[in-house]
């Protein structure tokens, strides 16, 4: 077991450095490709139609379902490596780790958007930005592009990066395979509209339990490491403890008001989904203009965030296995 635990240990360090230098190739088919043709399927499988509340029942089953092929096939998977070789075991841990982090191609994004804004090509960047959010951004200005650019790359530093990290440091590869599926789930069918109203309501709370504990990490993980990207770390613990539950959601605003409070700019307020404007309540104290540099500022901290939670959960596991 301490054997498996350090070789586990080992392979996430791996993952996470062949993520910093290559990120998800566009080439390479993505396991979360499949996670989603999986739940595709059982949405058109299971689902009734649209506000039926008997899809309550179907879309928890779909939850289940989709969690358990998930998790039980990497991990039979790692189970006949280890059996095989441990390098072989090191190997396929490495590669799993690698695909289920996602911050180099969060980083990549955030700076396309960048780069075409300080180019003044305001339609390229609504068109980058639109890549990684979901609201209208035809309706966006240079500034609303920036902030949506800040608010994504802030919001995902927990559900792409922290998260996982801490679902992998706590059970492996499969479980961080578990936590995508769940995030996956609730970014497919986690809305509130006519059509998942009823059928996404079991993936929307479930990703609100897996992301509570990670969440509050990763905003107290940005209000740490402001003061090592050179931010403002007095200013982002002010805000995180004041807006970090200014979002519908109970996760999503607490590493965005660090973000904020860090870079002192103003972030979220009214946004538009299909047409229609949403009331939301703005995080952080507009001290100063936003600009497209926040969004490299932002994509460091997420960086040195995660980081700070390799090292000392990598360092957590080595003392676990060394002392039983």
């Amino acid at each position: 077991m301490r054997e498996r635990i350090l070789w586990q240990t080992a392979a996430l360090v791996c993952g996470f450095i062949i993520d910093f230098f290559v990120g998800d190739p566009y080439s390479i088919p993505h396991p979360v490709v499949a996670i989603g043709k999986w739940i595709s399927f059982f949405d058109r499988r299971l689902r009734r139609g649209n506000s039926n509340p008997k899809d309550v029942g179907r879309g928890a089953l779909t939850v289940i379902l989709v969690a358990l092929l998930s998790t039980l096939l990497p991990a039979l998977l790692l189970d006949l490596a280890w059996h095989l070789h441990p390098i072989l075991y090191f190997v396929l841990n490495s590669v799993m780790c690698w695909q289920i982090l996602a911050a180099r191609q969060l980083f990549r994004e955030g700076k396309k958007v960048q780069r075409a804004l300080e180019a003044g090509d305001t339609e390229g960047a609504r068109y980058a930005v639109s890549m990684i959010v979901g609201r209208d951004t035809d309706v966006l200005d240079e500034a609303g592009i920036c902030r949506a650019a800040v608010e994504t790359v802030a919001e995902n530093t927990s559900d792409g990066v922290i998260a996982p990290l801490c679902w992998i440091l706590l059970f492996g590869a499969a479980g961080g395979f578990f936590y995508k599926s769940i995030n996956t789930m609730d970014s497919m069918l986690g809305y509130k509209n006519e059509k998942y109203l009823y059928f996404g309501r079991a993936a929307a709370k479930t990703d609100d339990v897996v992301n509570w504990i990670p969440a509050r990490l990763s905003g107290l993980l940005l209000v740490l490491c402001a003061p090592l990207c050179r931010l403002d770390g007095k200013n982002a613990w002010r805000i995180f403890r004041r807006d970090r539950y200014k979002h519908a959601s109970p996760n999503s605003a607490q590493s965005e008001s660090a973000a904020a409070g860090a870079l002192r700019v103003r972030l979220a307020g009214d946004a538009v989904y299909g047409g229609v404007v949403h009331k939301k309540e703005f995080i952080g104290d507009p001290l100063r203009e936003i600009e497209p540099m926040d969004i490299t500022r932002t994509g460091r901290l997420m960086y040195a965030a995660s980081l700070v939670t390799l090292i000392l959960g990598a360092l957590l596991r080595v003392l676990v296995a060394l002392c039983f």
